[in-house]
């Protein structure tokens, strides 16, 4: 029997047929499948047989097709980068508009932006939140986290520098007043190079935002600042362990706080790949949305060199290895995992990262459906955000129309036919 809905008058109308669907919950892809789409939401959704298109609705024919929630990048930035600069003066609504719409245009649908964050993004999203139908990635936004005064990383005006567990009250009570989504902390001391924040500010940070119903997010790279954070209450790890192998007292850890792990291996990888002048860089799914500077720069022999002689260059080949490798032990062990990049900063490439990312998942063990669940039902788990990351009724209709299916091959995430963010199609 044909499902045939009773819709109010004018209601935008569409209807999506004849699609492989993977829906994001992890459960086998459905051959033959069709959904219907009012004001941006999903009414119905089942066997092509069962669904019929009510009258006016516009009907988009995906034979052949594979249909996947959108991706949700769990650890991205926008706003302050302009080609290969980053700072402050680059920080506006246009330019936060422009990135979050080169993300739309990678079928990543919704983005946190991590930390380094000014008025312009919180603007961005309130206008989004105002509809819920962005014609751009919906943003979500931590607001200016926390670093050291005089520590690592600089503030760049883009972070709070605290001194003293005392500077830390009236800066929460702040972006609480923002309503960030999150609260990010940077412990970090850049391999010997500088200072980081010390657990007697970090745990403070954690307990005030606690304290305001926010959840902290926390870079990190050693072994023993993981522990200590997550044991301080953190809602998440926004980087890999990275010095070490994460072992069980770590992981039982991780899971008894219900915290989650964000791996960011490109952001690693971002580290020395380009003095190997990698092949990517002549994929017209990258190119087509760098500029000529940027492009220029990375293919250079000045930017080769220089990345060459860096000393991250060798170190950065071992922390993707051990990334990679506590990734998968994280995940066979259960652990809360959701896909995030660091994309933002110079040559870190909003968009296509993420579905790179998704790649070195895979090749570090975990399978295209795993890889698929974190970029998208986990990533709205972690967000807190229920309307979004699978495709089932009564959810916004954030999706991708995909030529190859990814299951078989998580590249296949590339061949998108069209994207579509609450029902509206993306340029």
């Amino acid at each position: 029997m044909a499902l045939v809905l009773a819709l109010p008058l004018f209601a935008e109308t569409k209807v999506f047929t004849n699609f492989t669907l993977i829906d994001g919950t992890g459960r086998p892809a459905q051959a033959a499948m069709s959904m219907i789409v009012v004001d941006g939401r999903i009414r119905a959704i089942g066997p092509a047989a069962r669904i019929k298109a009510p009258a006016g609705a516009e009907t988009i024919d995906c034979s052949g097709k594979f249909v996947m929630p959108g991706i949700i990048n769990s650890h991205g930035h926008v706003g302050s980068t302009h080609d290969m600069e980053q700072g402050p003066q680059f920080y506006t609504k246009e330019n936060v508009e422009k990135q979050l719409a080169v993300y739309a245009s990678y079928g990543v649908t919704t983005v946190m932006s991590l930390g380094t964050d000014l008025q312009p993004a919180l603007d961005v999203r309130a206008e989004e939140r105002a509809t819920g139908r962005p014609h751009f990635a919906r943003l979500y936004d931590a607001g200016m986290g926390f670093t050291l005064k005089g520590g690592t990383p600089p503030t760049q005006g883009l972070r709070y520098a605290v001194a003293t567990p005392a500077d830390v009250p009236p800066i929460i009570d702040k972006l609480a007043a923002e309503k960030v989504d999150m609260v990010k902390i940077w412990v970090d001391d850049g391999f010997g190079r500088g200072k980081k924040v010390p657990p007697e500010i970090s745990s403070v940070i954690i307990a005030d935002a606690k304290k305001h119903g926010l959840r902290t997010a926390v870079h990190i790279v050693d072994y023993q600042d993981a522990k200590n954070v997550i044991d301080e209450g953190a809602y998440v790890l926004a980087h890999s362990v990275r010095d070490r192998p994460v072992d069980q007292a770590l992981i039982d850890d991780i899971k008894s706080h219900h915290a989650w792990q964000i791996a960011t291996l490109t952001r690693e990888l971002s580290t020395y790949v380009f003095a190997d002048r990698p092949a990517f860089l002549e994929d017209p799914f990258l190119t087509r949305s760098l500029s000529p500077v940027v492009l220029e720069t990375v293919k250079s022999e000045k930017y080769i060199s220089h990345m060459r002689n860096s000393a991250d260059y060798e170190r950065g080949h071992e922390l993707l290895k051990m990334a990679e490798r506590n990734l998968k032990t994280e995940s066979d062990a259960g652990v809360q995992i959701a896909m995030g990049t660091d994309t933002g900063p110079p040559a870190r490439f909003q968009g296509f990262f993420e579905h790179l990312e998704m790649q070195l998942m895979v090749e570090s063990g975990l399978t295209p459906m795993q890889v698929i669940v974190d970029s998208t039902r986990n990533g709205a788990e972690f967000l807190g955000a229920k309307d979004l990351g699978t495709l089932e009724r009564g959810k916004w209709a954030d999706l991708l129309v995909l030529n190859k299916n990814p299951l078989e091959d998580i590249k296949n995430t590339r061949t998108i036919e069209a994207v579509y963010i609450a029902g509206n199609k993306v340029n």
